[in-house]
């Protein structure tokens, strides 16, 4: 009994370690057969991350006469497509850890065809492992390889010099490489780029330091995995709180569910609403193991506040001197991942955070050739293809530039009829600049929420037009009289322009050409016993137009 309770303790000592161990999530990137499988393999291998049934199957499956038995590849290349080829086609994850960090490896694609299966698998990433084969040299895919991981905002590049043992290991080739490499990353203004020389195959410098390249004297491979400071990768200052689901239990427990995307938020700080703009306090940070006094990203929590509040799904919670853009229209680079070509004006589903909204993309600004990161001019998108677009939502979104915030700064675009993802894409920032023409009347009645009318008051006085201005300004209508103007008939025109219902006093008065002849309504105070009869008849030949009970939205058009 003794020793089960040591053994249980000794489990529950080696749980509450590896739960507060650093994560770590990399992906790997290169050419086809640049060896990334491989480097996997060996990582795990080498770091006694495989077991033993595994390698077993490996050696079973193995065909590759170079590698003494054992293809470390297949390890990671789990699709039969994928052995028979040799080559990686989908997006395969691995977990391992050591004594330092924990980590997650996405093992992406390397040819241009799966381009979306590398952004897929690099959307999360902490760091990038970019391969290069030492024979070859700085190719075009590794380029490519090195604009969508800039593009997605990875912070960390390793540059892995790949078979080294086939170039002898020298010196003058990995120095050649790193020039060219670090001449393209400052176009991409990369922060960070480490260039290590390794051999996937014979583990020089994968694990630990390899003895055939002495002239090489920083970290190996994992050593810089387990080293590399990610703690600031991670947005800490700009507090943005998804509102995700409504919990609400009981009449006594209000909570306000959802994941930290970035900043902290603590007990007793101010918040603003978005979008409605009302502002409460922190009162609790709930959760399962108890209340919190502070979360941060990318805690999940319920977040409860001092104040009844209206707030459901898709709202955000941020500090009121810290908040994010809000808007309908904004710029981004979208990475297309769906046969489907993406083509202008089209309706897609737009999801971002917790929010999922009408959306078109207004304007195809240019392709990215991303092999020479050339602007193309084009009028679609294609599969894997990646372009600067104009995107314009039903309702203002709340959202960052993906530089800053990539929580809040990114999204995808989904098919309305089948909901298949077409498109990625990460915010750039508000579309100020470009506009999607001029405001139609649809627009405007989407907005104001009924139609612009004349109404010609015949026999009723002033005071009796300011009692249907209230009683219809009551009823949600943008109304005003039209009363004493010399040139009435401009301003009814240019009010009907705007969408506005203009009252008009006096039987003589006619209004004027191109306001069709439905939208116009005679009153004739006389035909009524009293007021109230009037502004029910009133109210009836609005309703029997198209105007009247159109809810009011944001959505301008969509």
């Amino acid at each position: 009994m003794v020793a089960t309770r040591e053994e249980s303790q000794a489990t529950a000592d080696w749980l509450a370690s590896t739960a507060q161990t650093e994560l770590l999530r990399f992906t790997t990137a290169g050419s086809v057969d640049d060896g990334k499988s491989t480097l996997i393999g060996r990582l795990l291998y080498d770091s006694k991350g495989v077991y033993e049934d595994q390698l077993a199957s490996v050696r079973q499956a193995t065909r590759n006469l170079t590698t003494d038995g054992l293809d470390l590849s297949l390890l990671t290349d789990g699709l039969r497509a994928e052995r028979e080829q040799g080559i990686t086609i989908d997006v395969a994850y691995r977990y391992f850890a050591t004594a330092k960090r924990k980590f997650i490896i996405a093992d992406t694609p390397g040819h241009e065809q799966y381009t979306r299966n590398m952004a897929t698998g690099a959307s999360t990433a902490n760091l990038a492992i970019i391969l290069i084969d030492a024979r070859y040299g700085v190719l075009p895919q590794s380029r490519r390889h090195a604009f969508i991981a800039s593009l997605l905002g990875i912070p960390h590049l390793v540059v892995a010099v790949n078979k080294m043992d086939l170039m002898d290991y020298r010196e003058d080739v990995f120095t050649g490489i790193r020039n060219d490499f670090a001449a393209f990353a400052d176009q991409l203004k990369a922060r960070d780029v480490q260039f290590i020389p390794i051999s996937a195959l014979k583990g020089d410098n994968v694990v630990t330091p390899g003895g055939r390249t002495p002239w090489y004297t920083g970290p190996s491979l994992l050593e810089f995995l387990e080293t590399v400071p990610i703690a600031s990768d991670f947005n800490l200052s700009d507090m943005r709180f998804p509102v995700q689901y409504v919990i609400r239990p009981d009449l006594d427990f209000r909570g306000f569910a959802g994941q930290v995307a970035s900043g902290v938020i603590r007990r007793g700080d101010a918040v603003t609403v978005l979008p409605s703009g009302r502002s409460s306090r922190v009162k609790s940070i709930v959760t399962w193991d108890g209340d919190l006094e502070e979360a941060f990203a990318p805690m999940s929590v319920t977040v409860c506040l001092e104040d009844e509040v209206d707030i459901s799904r898709g709202d955000m919670l941020a500090h009121p001197d810290n908040t994010p853009h809000s808007g309908r229209r904004f710029a981004a680079t979208v990475v297309w991942m769906n046969e489907k070509p993406m083509e202008p004006h089209r309706a897609y589903l737009l999801k971002h955070s917790t929010q999922m909204v009408q959306a078109r993309v207004r304007e195809l600004r240019h392709r990215v050739d991303v092999n020479t990161l050339d602007h193309q001019r084009a009028s679609q998108l294609r599969l894997n293809e990646i372009g600067v677009v104009s995107v314009e939502a039903q309702r203002p979104i709340f959202f960052d530039a993906y530089s800053k915030n990539r929580a809040t700064g990114s999204f995808i675009l989904i098919d309305p009829l089948t909901n298949e993802t077409l498109g990625a894409g990460m915010i750039s920032g508000p579309d100020l600049y470009h506009h999607s023409g001029p405001v139609t009347p649809a627009e405007r009645l989407a907005r104001i929420g009924h139609r612009p009318y004349v109404i010609r008051l015949q026999n009723g006085d002033a005071e009796t037009a300011r009692l249907i201005e209230r009683h219809l300004f009551d009823q949600g209508y943008l109304v005003h009289v039209v009363e004493g103007a010399e040139d009435a008939g401009n301003v009814v025109a240019t009010s009907f322009q705007v969408g506005l219902v203009s009252i008009v006093p006096g039987a003589a008065w006619q209004p004027p050409a191109g306001i069709p002849a439905d939208q116009v309504i005679t009153l004739d105070r006389t035909g009524y016993a009293d007021e109230g009869t009037m502004l029910q008849a009133l109210m009836a030949m609005l309703a029997g137009g198209t105007s009247g009970s159109v809810r009011l939205t944001d959505g301008a058009g969509i």
